[in-house]
């Protein structure tokens, strides 16, 4: 009960026949009393945002960062859906107001599932006053269930320190991309903390996970990012421990996402050091780690380090050829931008794995990033050449 464990949250998950047959695609994650929280949120940088990120950005500003419930379907993004989209999210912002006994502008609404396709709005809305009557403790992993849409299982994590619990449930297979890396996370936690307090820990957070990974960079129209407190345990939380616990959660749930990317076999740890600056080694690692060349050659488990070398040398960062060094899972195959003897066996054990890292030092300065991603199979490419 990862995004229930905190003290003080209620969540349920159920049908609303926006999936075909009896699936589970609706969730809603609230106070266990109907009160408004404090809360933060990050969202999409698309342009392109859907209209529940539209929404919920509205809401979180009206309601001065507090929240009661937050209404999550899957199946159907409501995304370039227009003024009925909108209309749609507000729809689902109200019926779950009316039934955890809240504002609407305190209710947060996440939709993921497909682009471009008219929301069935009116069968969410009908099923809402079920799935928020069985509300409780126990229903964080039916919540966690329910925004699933071509995830092959849930995604959950719980940190608890000394005086409070982070929890929190995601859902994301593909479209993953900073930033952020089609994505929905709802964390909570029982520690006290303002909505600007929120903000600045979620923000920490996002940028060490989320926006670290990339499945095939893409940026998704929905993604949305909530962290809710309800203060129930923490007397006073100090912030670098909140923002720590926070981090971890995040991590977590990036880490369990890139292992279920759609066709994923293996989840690629790319590291840049030795890079001028911090920010032109994480420009260097993702144009490493959205390379499909790159990407292809992981799913052939084949260390074919030159493909690495042209996307570094690429990648509009300060680089010398010269300098480089590149390993596979600690084992160096290339140094001073040339091939050199390694241990063949050692590199080939370590590509077979389902956990990949690999290593590009610069040579140039002591900036240092890393991006999490997967290699690119025949599945991703069956799973994405149509709509159903």
């Amino acid at each position: 009960m990862s995004v229930t464990a905190a003290a003080g949250f209620v969540a349920a998950g159920g049908a609303c026949g926006v999936k075909e047959g009896d699936v589970a695609d609706l969730a809603i994650v609230a106070t266990d009393d109907g009160s408004a929280v404090p809360a933060a949120a990050v969202f999409t940088t698309n342009l392109t945002a859907a209209a529940p990120v539209q929404v919920s950005r509205q809401n979180l500003q009206a309601s001065g960062g507090r929240v009661a419930a937050v209404v999550l379907n899957s199946g159907n993004a409501n995304a370039s859906t227009g003024a009925p989209g909108r209309e749609a999210a507000l729809a689902m912002a109200r019926a779950t107001a009316i039934a955890v006994g809240c504002r609407s502008d305190e209710v947060l609404v996440c939709s993921t599932g497909l682009i471009g396709i008219p929301l069935p709005v009116d069968r969410i809305v009908a099923a809402i006053p079920t799935v928020a009557a069985q509300r409780s403790r126990a229903g964080g992993a039916a919540a966690a269930e329910a925004i699933l849409t071509t995830d092959t299982g849930p995604k959950e994590a719980l940190v608890v320190e000394a005086g409070f619990a982070v929890g929190g449930m995601a859902k994301g297979a593909a479209m993953l991309a900073p930033n952020m890396a089609t994505m929905l996370a709802v964390l909570t936690t029982d520690a006290t903390a303002t909505p600007r307090e929120l903000s600045s820990a979620l923000t920490v957070g996002v940028a060490a996970s989320f926006n670290r990974l990339t499945v095939d960079g893409c940026t998704s129209t929905n993604d949305t990012v909530i962290l809710l407190a309800s203060g129930k345990e923490a007397v006073s939380t100090n912030l670098d421990a909140l923002t720590d616990a926070v981090t971890r959660v995040c991590c977590t749930l990036a880490s369990q996402m890139a292992g279920d990317a759609e066709g994923a076999t293996k989840v690629v740890d790319i590291a840049v050091e030795g890079a001028a600056s911090d920010q032109e080694a994480a420009i260097a690692a993702r144009q490493v780690a959205q390379s499909q060349l790159v990407k292809c050659s992981l799913y052939g488990e084949d260390p074919y380090w030159g493909r690495i070398s042209s996307e570094l040398g690429s990648a509009g960062v300060n680089f010398d050829q010269d300098q480089l060094a590149i390993a596979y899972g600690g084992t160096v195959v290339c140094r001073g931008g040339v091939a050199v003897a390694h241990d063949e066996a050692a590199v080939k054990a370590h590509l077979a794995q389902a956990a990949v890292e690999i290593v590009a030092d610069l040579g140039i300065g002591s900036g240092r990033a890393s991006v999490l991603t997967n290699d690119l199979t025949p599945a991703y490419i069956a799973e994405n050449m149509r709509t159903s």
